[in-house]
């Protein structure tokens, strides 16, 4: 019952935040939100490590079909929740000093897409499965539409249309398992996993998933949608789609194609994984080139994500432990770096790197704060972003030491293009018309706080999070049909 609560408190919030509306829906919001991360909690302290699916609920819903309501958590599914119930309510506690129009229709669609998240991640249907994630596209595309910047028409029509191909090619590719199930046909994910198909069909099935899945993420080539979009949206937005909607993507290759199409990912793995060491080098490239604050980050949260891509297809328990870890510690820097460039934002009008300068003297608490999440966010050991850099440097590794030196640079050249923005805003001669600048208030230094602290103490504890992920990653990998090191802290 707690997994369907996840799922059917954020819907309920939604309902009476839309009709309360005005200034008290962002309080309805945040208590709302602050509620699912006590019960995510609660799981978590009951959570048995080692045990197969968790607080699972399965009943029929379209019998005919073979549609089940059924959903589960295990370690790999308890990590994503719980990323995604720790960060809304830093999200929303983002936006106090924020004022949207029509603020009810607003946090109503942000505690809808928590919702459907959460569906996302513990759904063991693979039809219900599909109805939240697209599910979770309708609440992000408004919120870019009508709260986003100047160009947000254009924008977000290339972000739908870029989505709704993908998850076009999904349903094709689920459609297409779905009927190759033994009669009754099923969308059970054991059923799937044991259906087994012929390589040939493995292979389609794996690109129609994973096209879908790339579009999210984003790897090259399917990444042109993302900086735009994350430049475009409003702030809260953005950290919705970089700290946990990206991680739909991450999520699903590794629930639904390495253990339902194995012979899929022998044949074609290896290609995916070329394509991500490519997203690593170009995002990082074009990274360092950006004067624009944001998009820098854009091009930043795309290069990371390329290196957990790559150490997913290592196949091995070192690297897809690493990628795991390193979603959840992304998923938390990212947040707090797109909030930081809000913060300058609204106090400066602009994301425009050469425009800034000196700021540290003006505001010591959020130059501090800044750097500690930097650090994270290029990996510098004792924080959370070394654990999952070291461990999927670790897996790339035991395929090849070269595709390791390829998925290394990443390490380098985000120390460039990060110590490089940390430069041109926090250090240095003040700017003129810079003076009034203010130091961080009260709900910006608890939100960058928390942050902060998670980033030490994941980068100096990081065994629960491995102990609970190892189980189900090693049965994985057991489908997939590879022998795997285990890399213990």
């Amino acid at each position: 019952m707690l997994t369907t609560f996840l799922i059917a408190w954020p819907i309920c919030s939604a309902l009476l935040v839309l009709v309360a509306g005005g200034a008290r829906s962002k309080w309805m919001a945040l208590v709302s939100s602050l509620v699912q991360f006590v019960v995510t909690l609660s799981m978590l302290t009951q959570f048995q490590q080692g045990a197969d699916v968790q607080f699972s609920m399965n009943c029929v819903w379209i019998s005919q079909l073979g549609i089940h309501y059924n959903v589960g958590v295990d370690g790999i599914s308890m990590l994503v929740v719980l990323l995604t119930n720790l960060l809304l309510p830093l999200i929303i506690l983002s936006s106090v000093r924020k004022s949207y129009d029509r603020p009810g229709l607003f946090y109503s669609l942000v505690l809808l897409m928590q919702a459907a998240l959460v569906g996302v991640f513990v759904a063991r249907d693979m039809f219900l499965y599909y109805i939240f994630w697209e599910l979770a596209l309708v609440p992000i595309y408004l919120i870019v539409m009508i709260w986003g910047a100047a160009n947000r028409v254009q924008v977000t029509f290339k972000f739908f249309i870029y989505t709704m191909l993908g998850s076009l090619l999904m349903l094709v590719g689920i459609l297409y398992l779905y009927f190759l199930t033994p009669a009754p046909h099923s969308f059970d994910i054991n059923i799937l996993m044991a259906t087994n198909p012929d390589r040939i069909s493995q292979g389609w099935i794996f690109w129609a998933f994973f096209i879908a899945f790339a579009i999210k993420m984003p790897i090259f080539p399917f990444h042109t949608w993302q900086p735009d979009t994350y430049t475009t949206a409003p702030a809260q937005g953005t950290m919705l789609l970089s700290g946990i909607m990206l991680k739909m993507g991450i999520y699903s290759v590794i629930r639904w194609i390495l253990p339902v199409v194995p012979m899929g990912v022998q044949d074609w793995g290896k290609v995916a994984l070329v394509l991500s060491l490519i997203g690593i080098i170009y995002a990082a490239w074009i990274a360092i080139t950006q004067k624009d604050m944001k998009r820098l980050l854009a091009y930043s949260s795309m290069s990371h994500v390329g290196l957990i891509s790559a150490a997913i297809f290592s196949l091995t328990v070192t690297g897809l432990q690493g990628s795991m870890i390193q979603m959840l510690s992304h998923g938390i820097n990212v947040v707090g770096l797109f909030f930081i460039a809000q913060i300058i934002f609204d106090r400066t009008g602009t994301f425009d790197l050469p425009s800034l300068g000196g700021l540290m003297r003006k505001a010591p608490v959020l130059a501090t704060l800044f750097m500690v999440i930097l650090l994270g966010s290029v990996g510098l050991p004792l924080t959370n972003g070394f654990v999952g850099e070291f461990m999927m440097l670790a897996g790339t590794y035991q395929v090849s030491p070269w595709i390791a030196a390829v998925a290394g640079l990443t390490i380098i050249f985000s120390a460039v293009y990060m110590f490089r923005m940390y430069q041109a805003s926090m250090l240095g001669e003040l700017k003129p018309g810079l003076e009034n600048f203010e130091d961080l208030k009260t709900s910006e230094t608890i939100v960058l706080g928390i942050i902060a602290i998670l980033v030490v103490i994941i980068g100096v504890y990081p065994k629960p999070i491995l102990d609970m992920t190892e189980p189900s990653i090693t049965a994985i990998l057991k489908a997939v049909g590879h022998q795997s090191i285990v890399l213990k802290y």
